[in-house]
């Protein structure tokens, strides 16, 4: 998700029809500049370089989200009848994606979904099949201390900044549901798919958002070949 005011303008978006490297290229409707929904970033085009701001998002359920946030306004819009069947085939087939892979790389299967997590220097994926067995994963990548959570059962995740009030807290589930967790370092309760501590020295502290993006494989390493993948490094 991003913020489509730039430079003092608003923004416009649509789908252009195009793909690069299997991912969507959005077009806006003022200046006709191609955009990568992956990068966040004019890929051609009279904007070309400039950078859409990030906003932080959940991938979560609607009633998991209904839960935390009853009040929600929400966008209705209808799919095209046998949408859902024609898609069916492309998630369990093997190939990777409509025009095939840039780059091959066997470390995982082209179909994994993995938490894609862009940093300045690097980028890390963390597989579903990992997360599925470590949902609450506290990891450190070069100067970066992550967190980085997963709710198979909801579809949830969240990556999060862990470096809070000068100081790197560890965290563990309190639940088998990990929606809610505890620090080492204070004993402070945590709102996992908020980042809110409720409870403790640190309650009403908001843990900082780690732009992150849930991909397939194929398309991840695509876009970042040197991608770090957690649970297979050293």
């Amino acid at each position: 998700m991003y913020d489509r005011d730039i430079e003092g303008k608003e923004l416009t978006f649509g789908v252009s029809g195009k793909l690069i490297r299997n991912v969507l290229v959005m077009v806006d409707r003022q200046t006709e500049s191609y955009w990568s929904q992956l990068l966040g970033e004019a890929v051609a085009g009279e904007m070309i370089g400039t950078k859409l701001v990030f906003v932080p998002s959940w991938m979560m359920t609607w009633q998991e989200w209904k839960t935390l946030h009853p009040d929600t306004i929400a966008l209705d819009k209808f799919g095209r009848v046998g949408a859902r069947d024609s898609y069916e085939g492309y998630y369990a087939g093997s190939a990777p994606g409509v025009i095939g892979e840039t780059f091959r790389d066997d470390r995982l299967p082209v179909k994994e979904f993995v938490v894609g997590v862009e940093l300045a220097d690097t980028a890390v994926a963390y597989p579903f099949s990992v997360l599925n067995n470590e949902p609450v994963i506290n990891d450190t990548v070069g100067e970066s201390h992550l967190l980085v959570l997963f709710a198979a059962e909801k579809a949830a995740t969240a990556v999060y900044n862990r470096d809070v009030a000068g100081q790197t807290l560890t965290f563990s589930a309190v639940n088998q549901s990990s929606d809610t967790l505890v620090d080492a370092e204070t004993g402070s309760t945590w709102q996992a798919f908020t980042g809110v501590a409720i409870a403790g020295p640190l309650a009403g502290t908001t843990l900082a958002h780690v732009k992150h993006t849930t991909a397939f494989w194929f398309g991840w390493k695509d876009w970042h070949p040197h991608t770090l993948v957690y649970g297979l490094e050293e």
